[in-house]
């Protein structure tokens, strides 16, 4: 314990973003029978829980499969007037459950848990991560992802009802600006 009390001034400021919750993470059912041919592809940001990463507003998603079967992921958002990038990798970590994947966006840092629990491939997504912090806490990631930038009310509602059965607590869920969106 003590060891925990030393190291939360120094893990604080690195997720003051981010939703933190006592316990470990949820371990929701993922989507079955994954094809992840079906879902690369662009996919827009509707709504999300905060982020430190993600402060911008247009925020898509790219997914692409590389020669070596790695998944290139390019994040585009608007940010103080101008467009950001960022460029990751994802890996399916287990051919047996291939809705789990793992992305990282840098080589020094281990891959984090990307998982998809739902999709339809052609107009919404449910994306959970969560990272552990010695069973102690973890850190919270949702996203409700489109292929158009703006879902009907219904589509969000349904996909935030997924995230309340699988006991993940969306209650800081915000929506993500996706209109004047037309530089890209």
């Amino acid at each position: 314990m003590a060891t925990i009390i030393l190291l939360l001034p120094l893990v604080l400021p690195l997720i003051a973003a981010q939703t933190l919750h006592w316990g470990p993470c949820q371990t929701p059912m993922v989507q079955p029978n994954f094809d992840l041919n079906r879902y690369i592809g662009k996919w827009y940001e509707i709504e999300k829980l905060p982020a430190s990463f993600e402060r911008g507003k247009c925020i898509e998603a790219n997914y692409a499969v590389r020669p070596d079967h790695t998944i290139q992921v390019l994040n585009v958002q608007t940010y103080k007037g101008k467009v950001r990038t960022a460029e990751g990798t994802a890996v399916i970590q287990d051919a047996r459950e291939s809705a789990k994947l793992g992305v990282s966006f840098s080589y020094f840092t281990p891959y984090s848990p990307y998982w998809i629990l739902s999709t339809d491939y052609s107009s919404v997504a449910v994306i959970y991560s969560c990272t552990d912090i010695m069973r102690v806490f973890h850190i919270d990631y949702a996203w409700i992802l489109g292929r158009s930038r703006i879902l009907p009310a219904e589509t969000v509602f349904r996909a935030k009802e997924l995230f309340f059965h699988a006991k993940i607590d969306i209650s800081g869920m915000k929506a993500t600006e996706q209109r004047g969106c037309d530089i890209f």
